[in-house]
């Protein structure tokens, strides 16, 4: 779950990052960023990341629809303190959203995220490939005898 202070709450929040916002659009989600706080405080000190979740009814009952939701906290409360300071975001999802994995839906925000400037465009270090081993090595099974 979000902390109190990493959520959009009031529909002014929302309206500011969508009309002011970049925006970058996948096959299940679009992410709208707004770099600058939307609270409108110019001399206050940056807060930390916010972000708020736009779920219509079109991606599908209300079961559905809180269920993209989960997910779509989850995916992006790892992905809050990598993002500058002050800055918002609005998660709109798609209809295709209702069908994704967590997986999935975490790859179209990660490529939102890269393609609006908010995150680095290499992998994480946790993330990275395995080594593969040389085609004429000698296979090891692991077992002891």
């Amino acid at each position: 779950m979000l902390p109190a202070a990493a959520r959009l709450r009031r529909s002014e929040d929302f309206r500011v990052v969508l009309r002011r916002g970049s925006r970058a659009g996948k096959r299940r989600l679009v992410v709208h960023a707004l770099t600058t706080d939307p609270s409108g405080a110019a001399d206050a000190v940056p807060s930390a990341a916010r972000a708020g979740f736009v779920v219509s009814k079109a991606v599908g009952n209300s079961v559905v629809r809180h269920r993209v939701t989960r997910r779509l906290r989850h995916l992006v409360s790892a992905r809050l303190g990598t993002l500058p300071p002050g800055s918002a975001l609005v998660v709109r999802a798609l209809p295709p959203a209702a069908s994704a994995s967590s997986a999935e839906l975490g790859a179209d925000l990660d490529a939102a995220l890269r393609r609006l400037g908010l995150t680095p465009s290499h992998r994480p270090a946790g993330d990275a490939p395995r080594p593969t081993r040389p085609a004429d090595a000698d296979p090891d099974h692991g077992s002891a005898v």
